[in-house]
């Protein structure tokens, strides 16, 4: 469609609500939830399973709620047509949903002139520009997250919620995953009566239909319970969604999902919309309430903060997670204070969290209301995160959590990283934080992370491990501007697949959303006890099974400063490298089993600092200046800026200690003189293979030959008196 050809997004908008007011359109939105909507498997839940939930030509949730929107702008006509009819309502639909699409989309080439570029313009700092990723945003929660956080949510607005409507949220999240329940029950009565019908018989809308009866029995609740929850998100008869007129416009079906059908029966299209109502509704009912705002606004503050430290403390221990803490500089003197602080051996995690959401007029295009929410809920909790981290590496202040304890530092911060976490789906968040988010360059701060609950909760979920989740997080920092995706799941869905890391020279890597299926899959065992896999197959499920992966746990165990970085470093590195290292590993264990001797193997990295592992059983008083000495020569003969060394048990293999020497590298005449008989380190690659190969081959050892422990000096300066 040319540019000349292209209608405008009102008259599009026209032609999709006079379709969806047709006869019997009901039915052929049935049909498109259906497909878009449900997935069908046998067994286990596959990745496979999930292919179609991807394709670019599925109907999205705000798609599909936009056609429902158009519908009930008059009223229902419940009779089937054709089937010929229900698929020509499709097609037309989508055609036009494609074409509106076009519109939005269209926005961008707005303005974008080569002059307007040479001068630094930015179509997506325009709010017309942003009504697209706003709008295509996808979801970022799981069903049952929003079930599940809105429990947690609204647990302090029960009895609120009692008095007022006649239930508690619990009994709103009972019937939803009822409703679900009641589905799926039907589905194969539904399936063997449509195998009887003539194909202008079928309908899929009995699918989503149910009764208050069923639900209450499913749910095992009273069944006036049940009818006020339905009915405090059933659609009025008599609703015609006269403000929605506009893409971007309120529109009611999303904040009342269900529908009453003729037979008497409910009908939810939309399980996911239920459920986020279910979140996000309660909230706007009591803000009605002037008095209980205030009590309103503390309970959603407290929600926020309460849930991201009960999660991080899954990963960290309660011990290393504090919560409200305040920052002084003198005794009575507050600078500053942190929702949520994580310290964890030298690395340290501000959270501050906002309650703040993407407000209608925002999403309308509106430039300004976009900044100021983007402000409100982003921007303003970085910079309180940046205040604070400033704080803490000035050093001199004193740190006190809401109990009362003092919190207490490492003596070097290595890494501080800033959550800025939102209590509510952000569309396009992530999007947003790249164009409008103002960040300032301090030494040992990371770039901000910016997400929803939702993702702190996934997070958390996978990478119950600390090096794993910060070996993650400083990665998805460091690559905060090379790194594109809808939603922050798509990347964690790719790094717990493929080990997130991109090439220096890469300037810009988009991922699809179908990275995130694995994850999608496990998070739904975990929580909804579909079947399938409870972790994706890759870093988590191969790398803990070998010998390198031991010695990240055994790290984590210890977290010492001295080690915490080279757990980073084994992290990071390739599966096969990882594999290939642990090989040799296990090797030199089996070597000083045999002889009682040490045996030891360096590894170089090109970012300027490298690895030994002594293999060793002698006494602590004696293997540790020895290593400590070698990696010291070994590090100045590399003129690297960074050694490690770890000394391992003959035994597991196992470690037993290590070390860190972390300073910059400066010639020196004495180390030159120590280390000039030092032979030249080989790539990585080389000395797998000779180590693995090589050694094993029976040979007269010259007094000027390599020593064959694998220290890197000549074998009379080294082992020779020892054999």
């Amino acid at each position: 469609m040319t540019k000349k050809s292209m209608r405008t997004e009102r008259e599009v908008f026209a032609d999709l609500a006079e379709i969806c007011c047709q006869p019997g359109y009901v039915h052929a939105i049935g049909n498109i939830c259906f497909r878009d909507n449900v997935i069908l498997h046998a067994g286990d839940m596959k990745e496979s399973d999930m292919r179609d939930m991807f394709s670019p030509s599925r109907l999205i949730r705000t798609e599909i709620n936009t056609l429902l929107g158009l519908m009930i702008k008059a009223d229902i006509d419940w009779t089937l047509p054709a089937a010929r009819i229900q698929q020509e309502y499709m097609d037309t639909s989508e055609k036009l949903l494609q074409e509106l699409h076009h519109c939005l989309s269209g926005e961008f080439w707005s303005g974008l002139t080569k002059e307007a570029v040479e001068g630094g313009f930015n179509p997506f700092e325009r709010g017309e520009v942003l009504r697209e990723p706003i709008f295509y945003s996808g979801e970022a929660a799981y069903i049952f997250q929003y079930l599940d956080l809105a429990t947690r949510k609204y647990a302090a607005d029960s009895q609120w919620l009692q008095v007022n409507r006649g239930f508690t949220i619990d009994h709103a999240t009972r019937v939803a995953k009822a409703v679900e329940g009641v589905h799926s029950d039907r589905f194969d009565t539904i399936r063997e009566l449509m195998r009887k019908q003539h194909p202008d018989e079928w309908t899929m809308l009995p699918l989503f239909a149910f009764t208050a009866d069923e639900i209450a029995a499913k749910a095992n609740l009273a069944t006036d319970i049940v009818e006020r929850v339905l009915g405090a998100f059933e659609l009025s008869s008599t609703e015609r969604n006269e403000g929605f007129n506009a893409l971007h416009d309120f529109n009611v079906i999303t904040a009342m999902p269900l529908l009453r059908m003729p037979s008497g029966e409910f009908l939810s299209l939309q399980s996911y919309s239920l459920a986020e109502t279910i979140y996000e509704a309660p909230h706007h009912w009591m803000y009605q309430d002037e008095a209980y705002r205030p009590i309103l606004s503390k309970n959603r503050g407290d929600f926020t903060e309460y849930f991201v430290a009960e999660r991080l403390g899954l990963v960290f221990g309660k011990d290393h997670v504090h919560l409200n803490v305040d920052i002084f500089k003198t005794k009575a003197t507050k600078v500053s204070d942190v929702d949520v602080l994580v310290v964890w051996g030298n690395r340290v995690i501000i959270v501050q969290a906002k309650s703040k959401r993407l407000t209608l007029e925002s999403r309308k295009g509106n430039d300004q209301v976009i900044r100021s929410d983007f402000k409100k809920a982003v921007q303003v909790a970085y910079d309180q995160g940046a205040a604070c981290a400033t704080s803490l590496i000035e050093k001199g202040s004193r740190l006190v959590a809401a109990d009362g304890r003092e919190v207490v530092l490492p003596d070097e911060i290595k890494e501080i990283y800033i959550f800025c976490v939102v209590s509510d789906h952000y569309p396009a968040l992530s999007f947003q934080a790249r164009q409008f988010l103002k960040t300032e360059t301090i030494d040992r701060v990371q770039a901000p992370l910016v997400m929803d609950v939702f993702a702190v909760d996934a997070m958390t979920e996978m990478l119950q491990s600390p090096l794993q989740f910060l070996s993650y997080v400083d990665r998805r920092a460091n690559y905060a501007e090379q790194l594109m995706a809808s939603q922050e799941l798509t990347i964690l869905g790719y790094h717990l697949t493929k080990n997130l890391w991109v090439q220096p020279d890469v300037n810009l890597m988009h991922l699809c959303d179908d990275f995130s299926a694995g994850l999608d899959i496990a998070m739904a065992v975990r929580r909804a006890g579909m079947q399938g896999a409870a972790t994706p197959d890759g870093v988590l499920t191969r790398f803990g099974k070998t010998t390198v992966g031991r010695v990240v746990k055994e790290i984590e165990a210890r977290p010492d400063p001295a080690t915490i970085d080279l757990g980073f470093l084994l992290l990071a590195m390739s599966e096969q490298a990882v594999r290939d290292m642990s090989r040799v590993l296990d090797k030199l264990a089996a070597r000083t089993r045999a002889d009682g001797k040490v045996h030891d193997v360096t590894f170089g990295f090109q970012e300027g600092l490298g690895i030994t592992f002594h293999c060793s059983d002698e006494p602590l008083n004696v293997a540790g200046p020895r290593l400590e000495s070698y990696c010291a020569l070994r590090k100045y003969r590399e003129k690297a800026s960074q050694w490690f060394g770890l000394c391992m048990t003959s035994t597991g293999p196992d470690v037993r200690f290590g070390i860190s020497l972390v300073f910059p590298w400066n010639q020196d005449e004495l180390m030159d003189e120590s280390t000039k008989e030092m032979i030249e380190s080989v790539p990585n690659s080389q000395a797998l293979q000779e180590l693995m190969m090589g050694r094993s081959r029976v040979h007269k050892i010259g007094r000027n030959d390599p020593c064959p422990c694998g220290s890197g000096f000549k074998y009379k300066k080294c082992c020779l008196n020892r054999h």
